[in-house]
């Protein structure tokens, strides 16, 4: 089973960090050791399988669930929120690599070494130009390993259309992502008020999304994107830096 990243109040390395156990309703809690004997003397009802483990009560307050889990939606069903945000629609893209982009009409091209940086427009790039034309944002962080895999760097090669219809697009490598403990799921997040949290199956196909305004989740994700902004750097500065070293 999967652990979903929740949210810590760890700093420096410190522990206490909080876990969903997908597909389940349980909840997996990390940090330090219970050692006093005092303590373990009150304890009651203990099976030898247990262990116990102290964590700070702003742990619990802030990422404490506070609705009932979401239910995986298609993805046409958040549809409408790219046009009817306010001011910013942000993106963390996590994988290394995603299907609907190994079944683009452009992934042959790429393979065979042809420049995909430029394309007619789409119903997305339109969307993006007129929302960005209304003072709008579309934002995104791509996560990237080192090296880049080759999904990773289709979307670098890929990205100067999205941008010149008004996205900023930045990069963050896999290495700086788990300094600065980002999750480990893609999403979008819109107006630090609507998370809509990806699903994907072991092919890296879309299988739907998690809508929540929970405020617990989106402080999370606000936590999560104001860390990675703060650190990724522009495409045209990332990409050089990936043509240097080739």
């Amino acid at each position: 089973m999967t652990l979903r990243f929740i949210g810590t109040t760890s700093d420096d390395g410190d522990c206490p960090t909080l876990y969903d156990i997908e597909d389940t309703d349980e909840i997996l809690v990390q940090g330090e050791r219970e050692t006093n004997p005092e303590h373990l003397a009150q304890l009651r009802d203990v099976k030898g399988s247990e262990t116990f483990v102290r964590v700070p009560r702003s742990l619990l307050t802030r990422y404490a669930p506070r609705n009932d889990a979401p239910e995986l939606q298609p993805f046409a069903a958040i549809s409408h929120l790219f046009s009817d945000f306010k001011h910013t629609a942000w993106r963390l893209e996590t994988r290394r690599g995603y299907a609907s982009d190994r079944n683009s009409p452009k992934w042959p091209r790429f393979l065979a070494g042809e420049d995909i940086a430029r394309g007619p427009d789409n119903a997305w790039r339109d969307n993006v130009r007129a929302q960005t034309t209304q003072g709008k944002r579309f934002e995104r962080v791509r996560l990237v390993d080192d090296p880049p895999t080759q999904g990773q760097e289709f979307l670098l090669a890929s990205a100067p259309s999205n941008i010149s219809a008004g996205e900023d697009i930045r990069y963050l490598t896999r290495t700086q992502s788990q300094g600065l403990r980002l999750p480990e799921y893609d999403f979008w997040l819109f107006d630090s008020k609507v998370l809509a949290r990806f699903a994907f199956d072991d092919e890296d196909t879309t299988l739907g999304v998690y809508v929540s305004q929970d405020p617990a989740e989106v402080l999370a994700a606000c936590q999560a994107r104001d860390a990675a902004w703060h650190h990724a750097v522009r495409t045209e500065d990332f990409a050089r830096r990936v043509r240097s070293t080739v």
